[in-house]
């Protein structure tokens, strides 16, 4: 994908990497349109990117979520890509986390990026992305983290899938596997605290690995050994 002049929706555009990966999208170049849930914050980063089109939606409103990719192609008129940065976590031993928190942290971690890359896939043409964060979790699984990390998980086969299904359309599939980030996520959670954990990893360091995925069309960003983040293509 040529950054310059992509259209290429971001939800969750009001936390941390959402808001810092539109940022340097509209450096370089291309036509981000923003979605997120605070409103505020919203304005905030559209001003910051010579006012992108911005929408407010709730990752729990799957509806609304679909609604947005189809706000997003008469915005830009057309859709390259989109990116999925939405996620809320939950902490604590599985039976106690009550059915409530479950579904919530389900539909938010896994049910909502399907909802948006679901609409868009029809939409993206060749060359285009479909990408999603997902995470670590999704493969270690913590303990207290069991309803985080089935979503997370959810989420990484459900790509997968999706990945074989439109390599013949010739859109290219990205999971954005990362480690702990230095982003304050994981101090907002619906239930529970959070594990101590080591300082993460610099927001910059995730944009700069997406933006080059992005560009390259790969099909996966994860923890590497010779760098922190390793892209695969």
């Amino acid at each position: 994908m040529e950054m310059r002049g992509a259209r290429i929706l971001v939800p969750g555009a009001t936390g941390r990497i959402g808001a810092a990966l539109v940022t340097r999208l509209h450096a370089l170049g291309a036509r981000p349109a923003l979605a997120g849930r605070d409103a505020d914050r919203l304005a905030r980063v559209s001003a910051a990117c010579a006012d992108a089109p911005a929408r407010t939606f709730d990752a729990w409103d799957l509806d609304a979520c679909a609604q947005t990719v189809e706000w997003a192609l008469i915005e830009l008129g057309g859709l390259d890509g989109v990116v999925v940065c939405v996620g809320v976590a939950a902490f604590g031993p599985a039976p106690d986390v009550s059915d409530a928190v479950a579904e919530h942290v389900a539909a938010v971690n896994a049910l909502a990026p399907m909802a948006f890359l679901r609409a868009a896939a029809p939409r993206v043409d060749a060359g285009g992305v479909l990408a999603a964060v997902t995470g670590v979790v999704a493969e270690a699984a913590p303990a207290r983290m069991a309803d985080y990390a089935a979503a997370k998980a959810a989420l990484a086969a459900w790509l997968t899938a999706v990945r074989r299904e439109q390599r013949r359309r010739g859109v290219s599939v990205l999971e954005i596997n990362l480690p702990h980030m230095d982003t304050g996520f994981a101090d907002r959670p619906l239930q529970g605290e959070p594990p101590r954990s080591a300082p993460g990893l610099p927001v910059e360091e995730a944009v700069s690995a997406v933006v080059t995925a992005l560009a390259d069309g790969a099909r996966l960003i994860r923890p590497g050994t010779a760098a922190p983040l390793e892209v695969v293509r």
